[in-house]
């Protein structure tokens, strides 16, 4: 076997690699932005590599990666499944793994307390694979942190390419993989394999809040086609008036474009959420039932004082884009990915996150809404 040192030109979907003791620890932020902010969640999320991916051409039959989880855990509720390991052969997916064991993080989203557990790497290993050339990918767990340690194959590597437009996306936990079935089934993951186009996912459970931090990372990210999906956690978490949210939209779009002066960019708003609809946050999980599922604590009323709701974020985002006149920029309601009526045949199970058959219709929805010819994101 031979043993291969992981460099950027290894990997996809990251913005930065961080030496660790173990190996090295992808960041979907730069350390200039983490730097600038100490919540808990958002460490936790933009650690957790979505769309994160090796990529390597080889007549490899047998990869192996040592890795190093970490794992929520969350207090009062039943364990998580272990996070999965995609391999891709020449696009197709053609294996599945898992590692146990690892690092947790024990979460009490009661107290917002977060405790780590120290534990033991592991190692993933596909076999079997074609002995021709081919390209090889390996898409990283999107809900656990994963530190990379040693790359061991029968044969040589080198890396890939890049020959495919790279779409720089920003949204919640639904943009991050909340419940998909594996990192290739998050929805952007389905649209980006879709559409042609190089994913790199900045949805980060939790925390799309409009960071300016978050912003000046996607400034600087070199990038053929920008979306932006815009409204769900600021209502959630009840963090702003309709006065603050109007400016802070219009100054995040404004540090996108000062690197970005001229790439497609397209606002979407959220999807449809019952409990969010008419009512303001913040939400809170509820633990009564057999499962956790949140509920909004706001009241309606509040609305005309400046309370957000998810309907009153998505008449100002569209406001905002025919504000700005930007030919580049364009409008996508949430609600045609995933609405009223698609939450009647699949609903949201904790009232949040979409299920696996959700994201993979709201990934084929975006496809064809914005990669299409003619649409707001069509590769040129």
């Amino acid at each position: 076997m031979i043993t291969t040192p992981i460099t950027p030109g290894l990997l996809r979907g990251a913005l930065e690699l961080e030496q660790t003791d173990f190996g090295l620890l992808p960041h979907r932020l730069p350390a200039r932005a983490r730097a600038q902010c100490a919540d808990g969640q958002l460490a936790m999320a933009e650690s957790q590599p979505s769309g994160v991916r090796l990529v390597l051409r080889t007549r490899a039959t047998v990869v192996e990666l040592d890795t190093l989880p970490t794992k929520r855990v969350y207090a009062g509720v039943p364990p998580r499944p272990d996070g999965v390991y995609d391999l891709l052969v020449d696009g197709e997916l053609t294996g599945q793994q898992t590692v146990p064991g690892g690092n947790a993080l024990v979460i009490d989203m009661a107290a917002r307390t977060f405790e780590l557990r120290p534990g033991s790497g592991g190692t993933v290993r596909f076999a079997g694979l074609p002995g021709r050339v081919k390209d090889v990918e390996i898409w990283l767990p999107h809900n656990e942190s994963t530190e990379l340690g040693a790359l061991r194959t029968d044969a040589p590597v080198e890396p890939v390419p890049g020959h495919r437009p790279v779409w720089l996306h920003h949204g919640s936990s639904i943009s991050h993989g909340s419940d998909a079935a594996s990192p290739t089934t998050t929805w952007p993951a389905l649209a980006a394999s879709l559409g042609g186009v190089d994913l790199v996912n900045l949805g980060m459970s939790g925390s799309a809040l409009l960071d300016p931090f978050t912003a000046r990372a996607m400034r600087d990210t070199p990038a053929d086609l920008i979306s932006v999906k815009l409204g769900i956690n600021v209502v959630n978490a009840d963090l702003m008036r309709l006065r603050a949210f109007g400016p802070a939209v219009h100054g995040f779009l404004d540090t996108i474009r000062d690197g970005h002066p001229d790439v497609p960019l397209l606002v979407v708003s959220p999807v449809y959420c019952p409990i969010q609809e008419d009512t303001p946050g913040p939400i809170v999980p509820d633990f009564t039932g057999e499962r956790v599922v949140f509920r909004a604590t706001g009241d309606p009323a509040e609305v005309a004082g400046g309370k957000l709701t998810l309907a009153v974020v998505r008449e100002e985002l569209e406001r905002i884009v025919d504000q700005r006149a930007d030919p580049a920029l364009h409008y996508l309601d949430g609600r045609e990915l995933y609405g009223e009526a698609d939450f009647a045949e699949l609903p949201l199970p904790d009232n949040l996150h979409p299920d696996a058959a959700t994201h993979r219709r709201m990934g084929e929805r975006f496809a064809k809404l914005a990669f299409t010819p003619g649409a707001p994101l069509a590769p040129r």
